[in-house]
């Protein structure tokens, strides 16, 4: 038995069940997956690997999956955010071209060159804090050129960085200029010609919604749901952040992978969510940006066994962040989640709010070798610190990266 690494005098949180821990351990690799698990002293005697590693008593997480992102996206919005702590309303900041327009008029403007070396920063910072896994969403052009040179250059990064990337189309994510007042036609345009042109050219995985007052109906969303099944494409949704649209249960009808936001979420929707597996997939990051005071029914969800999962939400309006572990804490102090349940929601659900639970998410014989080397000295350690540096070493697909 030859493998191609081991790691060894490591310390596993292979969040199977619970935190998984197994104390003193070894981790062997090969192909770019996991081979054997376990105890140090149950290694087969016969074992020998190409490349061994001491992990000097680190432990060992599976790698950190940010299941929620617009991380791909040109502009600043710095001085909107400037402008709103000196009293200027939201409404004239909108009026000046502010908001998620002055970010879709940057996107537009920036060339495919412009757009990655704007982006690539944000994506290293995640990587460096344990990131192997990244869903970017477009959202951020509202025509055909600007959506698929958004995913593009996500699928980009994919090819030159150690990490899966999953794209999500979101190109109903908020009214272009040029459809101002026209939302069903805008909606037309995004089923019958942006949607089939993306699905063609295998740009994305996944299609989502703002489903919102401010954004797009239940029944629009529907029609995009609709468009989304007959090219084959999972559907998610942003769902109930600022009211309860009947969102998440509409998602759950349509086996969606998961339900986004959900601070308003009602007791139906949780129901729905629970019998379809759809995942809830909280954003702590833009509960706090925006100051928001109305918490996601967490108990309830638990109560349900809805599978719960984080994400950053990196955006530039909304959750300015790339820190997963920052997403984390804020979990459990702004919404009382608990350091497993935090961990796991970066790394099992997180996996299953992208369809890749079987790949991912958790350490087990078969699965990719995605993995993440910590400086802690437990794993709630992940959760309870703030700021970075606990990363020693990411391994992605078996490479030490």
């Amino acid at each position: 038995m030859l493998w191609d690494s081991l790691w060894a005098n490591v310390h596993v949180a292979s969040m199977v069940d619970g935190y998984g821990e197994i104390h003193d351990a070894a981790l062997a690799i090969k192909d770019g997956k996991i081979a054997w698990l376990g105890p140090r002293k149950a290694l087969p005697k016969q074992a020998r690997a190409q490349q061994d590693y001491d992990g000097q008593g680190a432990w060992i997480t599976p790698g950190l999956i940010d299941c929620h992102t617009h991380m791909v996206y040109a502009g600043n919005r710095s001085n909107e955010f400037e402008a709103r702590l000196n009293g200027v309303a939201y409404e004239e900041i909108a009026r000046q071209g502010g908001g998620i327009l002055s970010t879709v008029k940057a996107c537009r403007a920036a060339s495919p060159a412009q757009l990655m070396q704007e982006s690539l920063p944000r994506v290293l910072r995640s990587l460096r804090e344990g990131v192997t896994t990244l869903e970017v969403k477009s959202g951020y052009g509202l025509d055909f050129d600007t959506e698929a040179k958004i995913l593009r250059v996500a699928r980009q990064l994919q090819s030159d960085l150690p990490l899966r990337i999953q794209t999500t189309f979101l190109g109903a994510h908020a009214l272009p200029p040029e459809f101002s007042g026209q939302g069903d036609a805008y909606i037309e345009q995004v089923c019958q010609q942006m949607l089939p042109a993306i699905a063609a050219e295998n740009l994305a995985d996944a299609v989502d919604v703002f489903c919102e007052k401010i954004g797009f109906s239940r029944a629009q969303t529907e029609r995009v749901f609709q468009a989304a099944k007959a090219h084959g494409l999972r559907v998610k949704l942003h769902a109930e952040q600022l009211s309860d649209q009947d969102g998440a249960a509409l998602t759950a009808q349509y086996h969606g992978l998961s339900a986004d936001h959900l601070e308003y979420l009602s007791e139906q929707g949780i129901a729905a969510m629970r019998d379809s597996g759809t995942v809830a997939v909280l954003l702590p990051g833009a509960f706090y940006f925006l100051r928001e005071t109305q918490l996601p029914p967490i108990a309830a969800l638990r109560a349900a066994g809805v599978p719960i999962a984080l994400a950053t939400d990196c955006n530039p309006g909304t959750s300015p962040m790339t820190s997963p572990l920052l997403t984390m804490n804020m979990a459990c102090t702004l919404f009382r989640m608990t350091p497993l349940e935090a961990l796991s929601g970066m790394t099992k659900h997180a996996a299953r709010a992208l369809g890749l639970q079987d790949q991912i998410g958790t350490l087990e014989v078969g699965k990719a070798a995605d993995f993440v080397c910590w400086d802690i000295a437990r794993p709630a350690d992940l959760a309870y610190g703030i700021g970075g540096g606990a990363c020693l070493h990411r391994v992605f697909a078996g490479q030490l990266s």
